[in-house]
């Protein structure tokens, strides 16, 4: 029997169409799609995040931090997954990750996410390597974190109204048994 035309022009779309999503990467077809938030951060957002972060550095004499615009396409997705209930959850990425949440009535921003993160300095005791007891001093130590050479961030307004900011970190910091710097 003999196949007709439309019938082989069929066969062959369903060929074609079947190659095509196969020959990608699942991730790539995903719809939450981290690379769909990509963009080029405005260099004055990048200096919000980048200055209060290498201002705390340079205390320490440590490198300043770069922008990278991988992490901040990360943390905007990641922001964006929270939009919804602006709940206090990390990504589990491989990333640090530093995350504030700001209630409403005021327009938070990256030096209030930053200054909040640094405020836990207090609670940071270097020579035993720890945290206050009781206290939080971790997103401190990520910013202090002497291997870390990349940041970026992004904000999201919750639909709540609330404030999202994420920054993630690369390579993290926070490593078990080893000091920031």
């Amino acid at each position: 029997m003999k196949a007709n035309k439309p019938t082989i022009y069929v066969a062959f779309l369903l060929f074609l169409g079947t190659f095509f999503l196969l020959s990608f990467p699942q991730h790539c077809l995903a719809s939450n799609n981290r690379r769909l938030l990509a963009y080029n951060t405005p260099k004055k957002t990048v200096n919000e995040y980048l200055k209060p972060h290498n201002k705390i550095r340079a205390k320490l004499g440590l490198p300043p931090l770069k922008w990278s615009e991988e992490l901040a396409s990360y943390a905007r997705w990641w922001a964006y997954q929270r939009q919804g209930d602006c709940a206090m959850i990390h990504s589990g990425s491989d990333y640090g990750e530093n995350l504030f949440w700001g209630s409403t009535g005021r327009q938070w921003g990256a030096s209030d996410a930053v200054a909040f993160w640094e405020s836990e300095r207090s609670y940071y005791n270097y020579y035993t390597n720890s945290c206050d007891a009781g206290r939080e001093c971790l997103h401190y130590t990520q910013i202090i974190w002497k291997h870390s050479q990349k940041v970026g961030c992004a904000k999201v307004i919750c639909t709540n109204g609330y404030t999202f900011i994420g920054c993630n970190y690369d390579p993290h910091g926070n490593i078990l048994g080893q000091k920031p710097f």
